[in-house]
């Protein structure tokens, strides 16, 4: 079987990359970005496990994967991601990340190749005790410009269904260190805070507020889960290792950092209503995350622990 990774230099997309020798079934992959994040570091030391093959190509562009043939399954990781600088640039995300998915999704009608498609909590925003894959419309609340587009591609790709076999999964907030790895997203900007005695920003009333978080060695068994097992059912999961409030996030990174630095501020994308997410669907179907979000804590913690704040 051979598989289509894009924006495979990215945080979750490098990871998949460098392990996707676990998944037996793969026999080739072909992996795509547009490098205009310059992580070419993404690249170094590949493993070689599976045979793999790198592409250039923005796949904003409508042709721009027309050449490739014989793909049994694609895992769609190229998008723009930061949920925080979204207000600022959310003309271009809109354009670029409807424009990807767009491309991915003609791609795989016309190749019958099965795809597995990134969303993200995110989308839900309203106060509740829990929120599901099923909940009422006036629960899909996006806070930000990237979350309201996400659930615009889940509606674009729910009207191409009867076309192609897919699966949409809502990834919770990434931790996790992968050699593409950003830090924009709070577990890990967090540590990055700690690890060179920077404050950690929070707003003042989302320190007790729930959110889901996803760790990438759990991204990575959904994608191996959804391959091994041919699940592709068309439908709509959330994939979360666990629902923690910001202080209950802060106590794990000061269980391994001491004396981190914590500052209330007002910001726009912290201004988010108390939410728990569901994983009793996805769990029906017999995969079940449970990874560590301390594991992956300690593991950034130790790659920035050189590192130190000079003061001036």
């Amino acid at each position: 079987m051979n598989l289509l990774i894009t924006g495979c230099c990215g945080h979750i997309g490098s990871y998949t990359s460098q392990n996707i020798h676990k998944i037996k079934k793969i026999k080739k992959v072909i992996i795509v970005d547009n490098l205009k994040s310059n992580r070419f570091h993404s690249l170094f030391n590949l493993n070689k496990k599976t045979k793999k093959k790198f592409l250039i190509r923005d796949i904003s562009k409508k042709n721009s994967l027309n050449d490739l043939k014989n793909i049994d399954y694609v895992i769609h990781c190229a998008s723009m991601t930061n949920a925080e600088k979204s207000f600022s640039k959310k003309n271009e995300m809109y354009r670029n990340n409807i424009n990807c998915l767009k491309t991915v999704i003609s791609f795989c009608k016309k190749n019958n190749s099965k795809l597995i498609h990134i969303s993200s909590t995110s989308v839900y925003g309203k106060k509740a005790k829990i929120v599901d894959e099923t909940c009422e419309k006036k629960y899909l609340k996006p806070q930000s410009p990237y979350a309201d587009i996400k659930l615009k591609e889940e509606k674009l790709i729910k009207k191409e269904g009867r076309f192609l076999k897919y699966n949409t999964f809502r990834f919770g907030t990434i931790s996790g260190v992968s050699v593409g790895m950003s830090f924009h997203t709070a577990v890990n900007k967090f540590c990055f805070n700690a690890a060179i005695g920077e404050d950690i920003n929070v707003y003042k009333t989302a320190i007790h507020q729930y959110r889901p978080y996803l760790s990438l060695k759990d991204a990575f068994k959904v994608f191996k889960f959804s391959i091994e097992n041919d699940f592709f059912k068309n439908d709509i999961y959330n994939a979360l290792s666990g629902n923690y409030t910001v202080k209950q996030i802060l106590n794990k990174i000061k269980k391994n950092k001491k004396n981190i630095k914590v500052k209330f501020v007002k910001s726009k994308i912290m201004n988010q209503l108390s939410y728990k997410v569901s994983t009793k669907k996805l769990e029906k179907e017999g995969l079940k995350l449970k990874n560590n979000i301390n594991k992956d804590i300690v593991a950034t913690l130790k790659l920035l622990r050189s590192q130190k704040r000079l003061k001036t």
